[in-house]
């Protein structure tokens, strides 16, 4: 069949856009990636929160344990590059050689990539923001960019929920979840960050019914928008579920049994729910009785499984889940000041069926611990070291401390054996971090936080206004 000469130059135009455009889906219906620019080929990306699984876990292998230069043949932990950041508590994510970070610069909120191996910048994205912190915390960022394919997402601390694409920093959509979804601004803003699920982007959102706004946050009533799942490529709402209030906890997503499942653990306890279709399975209410608690730990997933903990009060359960139901292996008890785990804004790591984490609420009271998953026994615990934030990898774990402090300990869970430690800034004169260290007047405006992330044998650490690159597993 003789084809017009206009049809010819239609098809032609299609299959050059095919060829040159980087955004367009590809053969299986699979987006094009962007170009790698990583040349440290050896090691993993590290696209969501607390890493490739969500669970703090780092499969990479052959760190450094000697952190003290020595010698040539030992040069201890080396600082690639460092850069200073705007405002915000954020750690990066990194994939294809590019580094992700989300801050506040002035009244902008900032999405940007640098090179993840050199700190250099690539472009940036910004938006206007005039968020202001109720309780003098800073006024920037709190969740981690989610990196898919050749998409950013970003969740703004004011609810600016954005999409741009990984290569160029170009907007693909953005939602305004407050003023769609009748948000009302909560003690610290926005601080639960999203997850993929297939073609999902799970969002934990919390909106109010209209007319909310005189309304004390005690009386608070959610509006059916506690967690909505976008259409990840073009923002369209797919589905929304629970009439709970938004947490700080990010969304937490495994597969038990050969089912898909999703875990929010939102202001008033635990939702379980099947992600491809919105179905709540359950709803565990566990959240301290006074007005200025906050959930803020994420869930932890083993096996058939969940973990949750807090710090303000009732402290942590264990569940066992099953399609349309859950189970209470072993809780802490309401009366009892001895909790097992009381996770403030930290997430514990489980191997090998040991818990790991920081338990307490303050300065004065916070210990590194470990806890037998089955039963909560205390196994050992270590005061003294600030509050804390850990990363496993290679048979130890990162501890960052928020005065700065970073250490290496072994994943032992019969004591506490400390590797190596390196301060990544010089201490203040007179007494640390004052206070019980519970406001942002008594810690520093800008401690570090950030749980450490590796990714192809690089270190990144935030804090003191600055990102921090180090080589913790040689070429």
């Amino acid at each position: 069949m003789r084809r017009s000469f206009a049809s010819v130059l239609i098809l032609a135009f299609l299959l050059s856009a095919r060829l040159t455009c980087p955004t367009l889906v590809a053969d299986g219906g699979k987006d094009a990636l962007p170009k790698d620019l990583g040349t440290r080929k050896a090691g993993v990306d590290w696209p969501t929160f607390l890493g490739p699984t969500g669970d703090g876990n780092s499969p990479e292998k052959g760190i450094r344990t000697k952190w003290r230069a020595v010698s040539p043949e030992e040069p201890g932990l080396k600082l690639v590059w460092s850069r200073p950041l705007g405002i915000g508590y954020d750690p990066p994510t990194i994939s294809r050689g590019r580094l992700f970070q989300f801050d506040r610069f002035g009244d902008k909120a900032r999405l940007y990539a640098l090179n993840s191996e050199t700190g250099e910048l690539l472009w940036k994205y910004e938006y206007d923001t005039d968020y202001e912190d109720k309780y003098g915390y800073n006024n920037g960022p709190r969740c981690s960019p989610i990196v898919d394919g050749n998409r950013v997402y970003a969740y703004g601390v004011e609810g600016m929920l954005t999409c741009v694409s990984a290569d160029q920093g170009k907007e693909i959509w953005k939602v305004n979840t407050f003023k769609d979804f009748g948000v009302i601004q909560n003690f610290f803003g926005v601080g639960s960050a999203p997850v993929i699920e297939g073609d999902l982007l799970l969002v934990m959102v919390g909106g109010s019914p209209p007319g909310s706004d005189g309304v004390p946050f005690s009386r608070l009533e959610g509006n059916g928008s506690g967690i909505v799942a976008f259409d990840k490529r073009t923002g369209k709402v797919r589905y929304k579920i629970t009439d709970e209030l938004a947490s700080y906890s990010s969304l937490k997503t495994a597969t038990i049994a050969g089912r898909r499942w999703g875990f929010a653990f939102c202001r008033g306890g635990l939702v379980g729910f099947e992600p491809a279709t919105g179905k709540v399975d359950f709803q565990y209410p566990w959240r301290a009785e006074i007005l200025e608690s906050v959930n803020a730990s994420v869930p932890v997933v083993h096996d058939n499984q969940v973990f949750i903990s807090e710090t303000y009060g009732p402290g942590s359960s264990l569940l066992e889940v099953a399609p349309g139901t859950h189970k209470v292996l072993w809780k802490d008890h309401e009366n009892k000041r001895a909790k097992a785990m009381q996770t403030h804004w930290n997430t514990p790591v489980y191997l090998s069926g040991y818990l790991y984490g920081c338990s307490g609420r303050h300065l004065s009271n916070a210990d590194l611990r470990c806890i037998d998953w089955k039963t909560g026994k205390v196994q050992w615990k270590v005061p003294d070291l600030t509050r804390t934030s850990l990363t496993y990898i290679d048979g130890h774990f990162l501890c960052l401390a928020e005065d700065a402090t970073l250490r290496l300990f072994k994943a032992d869970p019969q004591a506490y054996v400390e590797v190596a430690s390196l301060p990544l800034v010089p201490k203040p004169a007179g007494p640390r971090l004052g206070g019980e260290g519970s406001t942002a007047a008594e810690v520093d405006r800008d401690p570090f936080w950030a749980a450490p992330v590796v990714s192809h044998g690089l270190l990144y650490v935030r804090g003191g206004g600055k990102l921090y690159c180090y080589e913790l597993i040689p070429r």
